[in-house]
């Protein structure tokens, strides 16, 4: 299969309004690779590679070769390329990807080239979502979607299903089982505005503690223990003291959902950079486990003693967790019928530093790898009104527009603060109309971005702001989003670094 013929499929996905177009295209584009190219196929149209990291970041992109003027790349040979150069360690790596990737590009046309930056940087904007990518495997294999997803739930990687679903069809499909020691995608929830919302859609519920820390499950078969990440990455040898926590529960065999957390000297959570930086830190875990100490918390029980309980109401599987795990491993928990008690628990969750909750339904089963109505987050809205400097042209059906706004805050000494981009949130219309007013403001361009003059005031949300080297104030906004443009307001009314500092420092601005 062509790689030009890949790209083709993407880029009309991406003008695709339709979830029902989009899964045609896709599963029409799936149906036309070898069945070797299958899983990487899968993988690209979904903006990720197979091998997950390459050691390909923007710096790596610059000063490429000049597009070649025919399409003769196929997919299978991108992906052997690139887990070449995943393959380079060691003395001269560095130089070994560059050759490699300047190889690469050689062959590739110009709009090849363009969908590989944007793959290498993970910014492929389709709306080609993990549910889509399921049905349009479904389709093109001709199996029913529920046999697609059943799979992915148990195995956790939708490549791997789709070889089998188009090699071997439903009896294939049928093989996969839930394993101990394999791990599968995570439920996931969806988001609701307020308490009252989520207790509108969900009761009687049970309402958790949302910590801000980072996802993990274990798999406990005898004496082995493997812990894994929301991203399905084994990090079993970063977490010795997860790995102790579970060992010494009286189980055989168990699959645990939860959460890893860095605690201050209060007991009170620190920042989700710190229990995250923690967990990426591949240095010796001894040393790791004396400086920043974590500890593990667990809402869900899937498996115990050779009994699948993905199926199990919610219930259940609750009173199984609470029989095998000690209430100081169990994240903080109550059942509740009216609005009014799901706001005591919410308050109690703010106060105890953590992100807010998650309402869950008491009958529901595990949906893995699915946003399913049964798990409702509530978060408590940041939001800064701050200054565009700058905003990126768009890629696939924001083709021709300004979409990814560089966001400022206002320092006092004067000039602005850079504290993230965000594309999110934006409307055709608003799309169309901050073109028009971002061109006017334009001071300087460069072949991705448009420089303006610091006029503009947009209302931003977002989750939380996290260290950064990658900007000079030292911090970045967590999935920020648009909310509006601030009319009403000139760049001098705009929130200050200072108000961002503070946030970041849990203190109040005026501190």
């Amino acid at each position: 299969m062509l790689l030009t013929d890949l790209v083709a499929a993407s880029a009309a996905v991406a003008a695709a309004r339709s979830r029902r177009t989009k899964i045609a295209l896709l599963a029409d584009c799936i149906r036309q690779a070898d069945p070797v190219e299958l899983a990487a196929a899968v993988a690209y149209l979904s903006g990720e590679l197979r091998q997950r990291q390459i050691g390909v970041g923007w710096a790596s992109l610059r000063d490429l070769p000049p597009p070649a003027d025919a399409a003769t790349l196929t997919v299978a040979e991108l992906d052997a390329t690139l887990e070449r150069i995943g393959g380079e360690r060691g003395v001269g790596s560095q130089a070994g990807r560059r050759r490699l990737l300047a190889e690469l590009f050689a062959v590739a046309t110009a709009d090849e080239q363009r969908y590989l930056r944007s793959l290498f940087t993970g910014e492929v904007r389709q709306g080609a979502l993990a549910g889509i990518m399921t049905d349009a495997v479904a389709a093109a294999a001709e199996v029913p979607v529920a046999e697609v997803r059943r799979a992915l739930l148990l195995s956790g990687d939708l490549r791997a299903v789709a070889t089998e679903a188009l090699t071997g069809g439903s009896e294939a499909l049928r093989g996969f089982r839930l394993k101990v020691g394999r791990a599968l995608s995570p439920m996931l929830a969806q988001t609701a505005a307020t308490v009252d919302e989520a207790i509108g859609r969900v009761c009687p519920a049970a309402v958790d503690f949302k910590l801000d820390g980072v996802r993990i499950q274990v798999h406990r078969d005898g004496e082995d223990v493997a812990v894994y990440t929301r991203g399905l990455d084994d990090i079993t040898a970063r977490v010795p003291e997860v790995v102790e926590a579970v060992r010494g529960l009286p189980v055989h065999s168990a699959v645990l959902d939860g959460e890893a957390l860095a605690l201050g000297p209060d007991e009170r959570p620190l920042r989700f950079q710190v229990t995250a930086s923690r967990v990426g830190r591949r240095g010796d875990p001894a040393m790791s486990r004396t400086d920043t100490p974590l500890s593990s918390y667990y809402f869900d029980l899937l498996h115990l003693d050779g009994e699948d309980l993905l199926d199990a109401p919610a219930h259940r599987r609750w009173t199984a967790l609470a029989e095998t795990v000690p209430s100081d491993l169990l994240i903080p928990r109550t059942v509740v019928s009216t609005v009014d008690q799901a706001r005591e628990w919410f308050a109690a969750a703010l106060d105890a530093g953590h992100e807010g909750v998650v309402v869950k339904s008491i009958d529901a089963p595990y949906e893995a790898g699915r946003r399913g109505g049964g798990w409702l987050k509530v978060k408590p809205r940041h939001t800064l009104d701050l200054v565009v400097l700058a905003a990126e042209w768009g890629h696939g059906r924001r083709r021709g527009f300004l979409s990814n706004l560089h966001l400022g805050a206002r320092d006092p000494t004067g000039g602005h603060v850079m504290l993230g981009k965000t594309f999110k949130g934006l409307t055709d219309e608003i799309l169309r109309w901050q073109t028009e007013r971002l061109l006017a403001l334009e001071r300087d361009r460069d072949q991705w971005t448009v420089y303006v003059r610091p006029e503009m005031v947009v209302e931003i949300a977002f989750d939380g702001v996290q260290t950064s080297t990658r900007y000079p104030g030292g911090m970045v906004l967590r999935f920020a989003r648009v909310l509006r443009y601030r009319e009403d307001k000139s760049a001098d009314e705009a929130d200050t670094v200072e108000t961002v500092r503070a946030l970041h420092e849990g203190r109040p601005p005026s501190a």
